[in-house]
Formats: C-alpha cells, sequence, structure tokens
C-alpha cells in the first residue's frame, strides 16, 4: 500500500474549484446578484451549477467579475468591458504559451564552447 499524501488535496487551492455561491460571490465583491448573471449573459464567466441548480463561482470567475466591475465603475458598458477582459485573459494566456516555447527553444539549442 503506498503512503498516505501528507497533505490531503484541498479544493479551495484550486483557482477553478466552484466554492462560492452567488450571494457569498456577490457580497464578496460589492455587486449584485443581477450583475453576475449580467456577465454570465455576456458570457466572461459561466458558473457551474450545483446539484440543486444554484449556480457557483471559483475564484478565477470572481477575479473577472472583479475586473469587470471596475471597468464598468470607469464608464465603460458591460458588453465592452466583457469583450475587453476576454481579450486580455487571452493575450496572457498567449504570453504564457510562447515564453513556455522560448524556453523550450532555448533548452534544446546546441551549446556552443567560447
Amino acid at each position: 500500500m503506498p503512503p498516505a499524501d501528507p497533505r490531503p488535496v484541498d479544493n479551495l487551492d484550486d483557482d477553478d474549484y466552484p466554492a462560492y455561491t452567488m450571494g457569498r460571490a456577490a457580497d464578496m465583491l460589492a455587486i449584485t446578484p443581477a450583475f453576475l448573471r449580467a456577465l454570465g449573459e455576456h458570457r466572461l464567466i459561466t458558473p457551474l451549477r450545483s446539484e440543486g441548480g444554484h449556480r457557483r463561482y471559483s475564484r478565477y470567475q470572481l477575479r473577472l467579475a472583479s475586473r469587470a466591475r471596475e471597468l464598468v465603475d470607469q464608464g465603460t458598458p458591460i458588453e465592452a468591458a466583457c469583450r475587453i477582459i476576454i481579450l486580455e485573459d487571452q493575450l496572457q494566456e498567449a504570453q504564457r504559451i510562447n515564453e513556455q516555447l522560448r524556453a523550450r527553444d532555448r533548452q534544446s539549442q546546441p551549446q556552443t564552447p567560447e
């Protein structure tokens, strides 16, 4: 029998774990549940559903919602704010992938003697 893992898996450490109810998420971000629903309608976030059908949000989704609130508070229409955040997120992911590819290329290049 393999030894027991000394640290149990903690879903709350997972940025994508849907740990927060709509009410809790709204309270944490000082927004309304209607704002969270609107973000879903504009496809910025898609909350998972509990067995009872209630929306559940992850920390990652709460960060996106918080960024949307910042933009809307600055006067950006919600549709535009959602699109901006989606594009920012895609850019960040592309930059991460590019960095990984560059690192892999640096490792695979033969070393030249000096």
